[in-house]
Formats: C-alpha cells, sequence, structure tokens
C-alpha cells in the first residue's frame, strides 16, 4: 500500500502553499518551474529569430511558430510510451536528474547555435526538448501520488498547474525581451537558457527518493504496439479513460486560444505586440487562479464535482467573448495604453480571463482523479496515454482552426464555435460518466444549500471496501455524504425514496440499491443484499442508514439489524470489512428533513440560506466488534460531540 495515501486519522493536511515549506514537494515544484521556463524562454526566443531578425529562405518567418511548435510535439506523440514504461520501472528521482542532465546538454548545444544562428541545429534542440519533455512528463504526475496523501493531492496539481503556467508566462516574456536587445540578445538568451538548466539540475538534487513502482517491468521498445497497449490500459478504467478525454479536449480548447492569440491581437482587437502579450498574461492567471482555487473549493480531498461547473464557465465565457467582441469600436491600431483606456476591452479581457480561470477548475480535477485511480504499477504508463492523446488534440485543434479560417470564418466566429463545442463534449463526457454530475450535484448542495462542516473526514478510506453508517435526518443525506467522500459511495436505500421527483433520477443515477422490508417484497430483499456483498467484494464504499428510514422527531432511532446481514455475508466471503460511524448535525428542521404537519419539502425558506450543518465521522470500528447497538451508540456519541 502507497502510505502516503493513508494518512493518520486527526492528522490535518497542509495547505497547498505550505507545501513550498517542505522538502517531499519544493524541490520538485522548482524543478518543473524552471524546465518549463526553459522551454517557453527557448522556444519564443527562436520564434523571435527567425520571425525578425533573420531571414531563412527554406522556413519563411509565417510558418516558423508552427513548425517549431510541431517539432516540440512529435517526441510525445513517438516517444512518450517508452517514457511511461522507463518512469515505472525506475526510481523516479533518479529518472529525474537524468532529464535534467539531458536538458544541460540540450542547452549547452543551443547556447551555441544561438550565438553563430544556426537555425537548423536550433530546429534539432527544439525536438530535443520536446523528448526532455516527453520523458519528464511521466514522471512529474507519477510521482504527486506517491509523494502526496489524497487530501494533498489536489492542492499540489493545483500548486504545479499555476507554476506551470506561470513558468510558461515569464519563459515567454523573457525570451521576447532578451532576443530584442540589440548586439547582446543572442547571448543573453544563451547564457539563460544554461542558467535555467543547471538551477533545474541543482533543485532536481534535493528531490527526495521515490521508488519504482514495477521494477520487473520488461521495457517495449516499439513505440507504436506500445502506444496501442498503453491505451488499452487506460480504456479498462472507464472514468480514468475519460478523464483523459476530458483533459484532452481542455488541451485543445487552450491550444485554439494560445496559437490565435497574436492574430486575435492584430487583427480582431488592433493592437500591438504589448496587447497580445496581455492577452497571455491574462490567460496565464486565469488558469493559475482556477488551479489554486480547487483545493480551497474541494474540501481538501479530490473533487470531481468542480469539473461540470468549470466546463459550465468555460462555455458561458467564452461564449460572452463573441458577443463582447462584436461592439468593439473600429481602430486603426491600439497600444497596451490606448487599448486599456477603452472602457468595452474591459469586458474582453474579463472574459478571457474568466474562461482560463474556470479552465483551470476543469482540468486540475481530472488530473488528480487519474493519478489517484490508476494503479501504482502502471500510473505513469497512464500519464504517457494522456499525454499522447493531450497531442493527437493539439495538432487537430491546429488543424481545425487553420481548416476553419481558410473557410472563411473569423477568429471570434471560431471561438464561439468553440465555446458551443464545449458544452456539447462536456456533456457528452459527464453523461458517459454520471459521476462527474454526481458529484456537481452534492458539491453544489453542500455549498450552496448547506454550508457543511466536516470533522475527521480523513477517516474515509480511499481505498478498499467499507461500510459507511450514518444517521438519517433529511432526504438529502445521501448527497451530502457524496460530498465529503472522496470515492463513490453506494447506498442501499429504502425503495420509495426512489418515486420522490428528481432525487429518484439523482440516486439511480449514483446506482444506489434499492431495498424494500422482506414481508412486502422477499426477492428485492434479497436482491439488496446480494448487490451489497458485491460492491464490497469490488473494494468499494457501501453507505447504509441502519434506522430504516427517515427520523420524524429528530432523534436516533434504533438500528435494524440489517448491518449484521451485511457483515456476516462478508465474513462468508472472506472478507474483514471494517465499519465507519458518522454523524449528520444541525439538519433537523431544515427543507429535506421531515418536520411539522406537511413534512418535508414544504417550506423552501424555513430557515433562510446557506444553512449551518456538520459530519462527525468516527473512528473505524473493527468487524469482528460491530452490533448494532454499538453502532447506535457510537453514532449517538458523535451526535452529542457537535453540541460541545
Amino acid at each position: 500500500m502507497n502510505m502516503a495515501l493513508d494518512p493518520t486519522p486527526g492528522a490535518k493536511a497542509p495547505n497547498q502553499f505550505a507545501l513550498l515549506g517542505q522538502r517531499r514537494f519544493a524541490p520538485f515544484f522548482w524543478t518543473q518551474f524552471a524546465g518549463a521556463a526553459n522551454d517557453n524562454l527557448f522556444k519564443f526566443a527562436f520564434t523571435v529569430l527567425v520571425t525578425y531578425q533573420l531571414s531563412v529562405g527554406w522556413l519563411p518567418p509565417a510558418m516558423a511558430g508552427m513548425v517549431i511548435g510541431a517539432l516540440f510535439i512529435l517526441p510525445f506523440l513517438l516517444f512518450s510510451a517508452t517514457s511511461g514504461q522507463l518512469a515505472d520501472k525506475f526510481e523516479k528521482t533518479a529518472m529525474i536528474r537524468l532529464v535534467k542532465n539531458l536538458e544541460i546538454a540540450i542547452m549547452g548545444i543551443a547556447a551555441w547555435a544561438f550565438m553563430v544562428s544556426n537555425v537548423a541545429v536550433l530546429l534539432l534542440c527544439v525536438f530535443l526538448m520536446g523528448l526532455h519533455s516527453t520523458l519528464f512528463g511521466p514522471v512529474k504526475f507519477a510521482y504527486l501520488p506517491q509523494t502526496l496523501n489524497e487530501r494533498e493531492l489536489t492542492g499540489g496539481n493545483g500548486m504545479l498547474e499555476m507554476g506551470t503556467f506561470v513558468a510558461i508566462l515569464l519563459g515567454n516574456v523573457v525570451g521576447g525581451l532578451l532576443m530584442s536587445i540589440p548586439s547582446i540578445g543572442h547571448g543573453a538568451v544563451a547564457v539563460s537558457c544554461l542558467v535555467l538548466a543547471v538551477a533545474g539540475r541543482v533543485t532536481a538534487q534535493f528531490i527526495p527518493s521515490a521508488p519504482a513502482t514495477d521494477p520487473g517491468l520488461a521495457i517495449n521498445w516499439n513505440p507504436v504496439t506500445e502506444t496501442w497497449r498503453n491505451l488499452k490500459l487506460a480504456r479498462s478504467n472507464t472514468v480514468v479513460f475519460r478523464s483523459m478525454l476530458g483533459i484532452s479536449w481542455m488541451w485543445f480548447f487552450g491550444a485554439v486560444f494560445l496559437g490565435n492569440f497574436p492574430a486575435f491581437a492584430k487583427d480582431v482587437l488592433h493592437g500591438n505586440e504589448q496587447v497580445a502579450s496581455l492577452l497571455l498574461v491574462l490567460f496565464s492567471v486565469g488558469i493559475g487562479v482556477g488551479s489554486l482555487l480547487c483545493e480551497r473549493l474541494s474540501h481538501r480531498h479530490v473533487e470531481i464535482g468542480l469539473v461540470p461547473l468549470g466546463a459550465l464557465g468555460m462555455t458561458v465565457f467564452t461564449v460572452d467573448l463573441y458577443f463582447a467582441l462584436q461592439g468593439l469600436p473600429a481602430s486603426s491600431g491600439h497600444t497596451l495604453g490606448s487599448f486599456l483606456a477603452q472602457p468595452s476591452h474591459w469586458r474582453v479581457m474579463a472574459d478571457l480571463m474568466l474562461l482560463s480561470l474556470f479552465a483551470g477548475l476543469y482540468s486540475v480535477p481530472m488530473y488528480a482523479l487519474i493519478q489517484l485511480r490508476s494503479a501504482p504499477t502502471h500510473r505513469a504508463r497512464i500519464i504517457a496515454a494522456n499525454n499522447i492523446l493531450n497531442a493527437l488534440f493539439m495538432i487537430a485543434s491546429a488543424l481545425l482552426a487553420g481548416a476553419l479560417l481558410g473557410a472563411g470564418f473569423s477568429i471570434s466566429q471560431i471561438f464561439l464555435i468553440l465555446g458551443l463545442a464545449n458544452a456539447v463534449v462536456a456533456l457528452y463526457i459527464f453523461l458517459l460518466v454520471p459521476e462527474y454530475l454526481l458529484r456537481f450535484v452534492a458539491w453544489g448542495a453542500s455549498h450552496f444549500v448547506y454550508r457543511l462542516q466536516v470533522k475527521g473526514g480523513e477517516r474515509i478510506p480511499v481505498e478498499g471496501p467499507a461500510v459507511l453508517v450514518a444517521n438519517h435526518v433529511s432526504f438529502i443525506d445521501a448527497v451530502l455524504l457524496m460530498a465529503v467522500s472522496p470515492r463513490p459511495i453506494r447506498f442501499l436505500m429504502d425503495h420509495r425514496i426512489f418515486r420522490v421527483p428528481v432525487l429518484g433520477w439523482l440516486f439511480r443515477l449514483a446506482k444506489c440499491i434499492p431495498i424494500a422490508p422482506r414481508e412486502e417484497d422477499p426477492a428485492a430483499y434479497q436482491r439488496a443484499f446480494d448487490e451489497a456483498a458485491r460492491v464490497l467484494s469490488e473494494g468499494e464504499l457501501l453507505g447504509l442508514f441502519p434506522e430504516g428510514g427517515i427520523t420524524r422527531d429528530g432523534q436516533l432511532q434504533p438500528f435494524k439489524g440489517g448491518i449484521m446481514k451485511i457483515m456476516e455475508r462478508a465474513e462468508a466471503d472472506g472478507q474483514q470489512v471494517p465499519v465507519i460511524p458518522m454523524a449528520l448535525t444541525n439538519l433537523w428542521g431544515s427543507f429535506f428533513s421531515r418536520i411539522e404537519k406537511n413534512g418535508a419539502m414544504t417550506r423552501p425558506f424555513r430557515r433562510g440560506f446557506f444553512n449551518r450543518v456538520g459530519l462527525n465521522v468516527g473512528e473505524a470500528v473493527a468487524a469482528e466488534q460491530v452490533s448494532p447497538e454499538g453502532l447506535h451508540n457510537r453514532v449517538n456519541a458523535l451526535v452529542a460531540s457537535s453540541d460541545k
């Protein structure tokens, strides 16, 4: 078992910024930061060189950016499958240091090529830096879940995403500025690339050891067959594979904007190079802010309920960007100052920053989910498959955007098409994997209908089977428990609740298990316990409300004996399943609870908005110590503790 994913109960995980003060994360973060900055400083400086300063007959300036981008992406297609195998087979820190040594060698060659303006060698270095990033990618994302526990994984990914986009921004800005310095620009770029490469190697020296997860793996050096094998491996886990497609779509989405910023600034906004740089700054800052917000909005665990929220924001603000562009005043050209002086441009800037912010909310939970749900033995190969898909989607985005421009569509129309397509793609993914929508509903309920405070949430296991037992106070109890759990819960629920409008549809979508009294429907009763046994045998979480119904007086009712039937069946199957007692507090009297003569859901504003409610999670009870009376006492004590 990966002990990083098994935090001590009661231990408080540090927030994402505190990770920068810890050796297990900080050297890794700065190594990634230096590498991303170097990639982009080098590529952008080279682009400026062949676009504005050199005349190369076989590389027209209009094609330079596309050629450089294509050469950088090509290694991801060719070598990702191999790099994923290497990251699983060998110790990850040693791999990181080897890759950083390679970067120093590449930048040494590039430094010479900048000094003598050798374009062919610089193109070779672009390809080699793409290879460097291809080797580093699977190690990077496989390192995090080996080092961070589940409650730190979203924050760690958010910090990494924020740092990467800040590094991209700084690399582009500094590369352009240095290359434009008269007489010494080439030398300044050469020295800067070497300094960043050495800095990355120095910080890599302080990264703690991260053992190999599959040291006995036999390397398949055929990139074609191994790529196909990795994609098949990823497809074996539906949620992981759909998340990979979702991330690849985000890169498709982002590549359309990033690839068209220069033309967008010049032809649509009528701005100069500084305006184009401003757009890049806004986009990068938006991604960074959205990435950092993920931890704060997620109850400190991997919250994929943020993904539909991110997709919605991406569509809303992309579509609004199209309409904001329609009313812009005609202009022959804007400097940065004159551009900012126009009030109509502020709506454009706000849309651009907000759509990228929501892209950050969309992508970070998906990355964390892939890391969490992939088997450690082949996690790096899954990440490699994701990198392959990302590269393919980015290439497809460039081809599609080029085709649309060639067909006469304007850039603003392409943005509108992209925003509408995002809604269709997101809906398709969420219908294929209902867990995203379920978590979105649960997240919304716990943040806007109620203000949910959780104590002991880290006691809910992130892997292995367990039974969660809780008091039953309202029709929305299961939804609130979904919001807190780091993974899906299959609830055993009274069959009558499936008749409740909306909630019934939601619980069917969540694959809740209907149960009827044995005297009413013996077959349905037995089917429910058979399905519960299957859930535990597959290592999933089973949720249970042992009172058998929602309380009508706010008091904890006696627990029925169904829990013992479940435990006996698990023991007969050779399982020792722990039981986690939980107590929902302060829900009695809310809209979804049964109170007064009219029952539940009759007075929406009885307690106003954002009701404060709680969940107390107790220590796990070993299978041999489980009894209805004992669990009743534990849950009752957890309820009472909220009043102290």
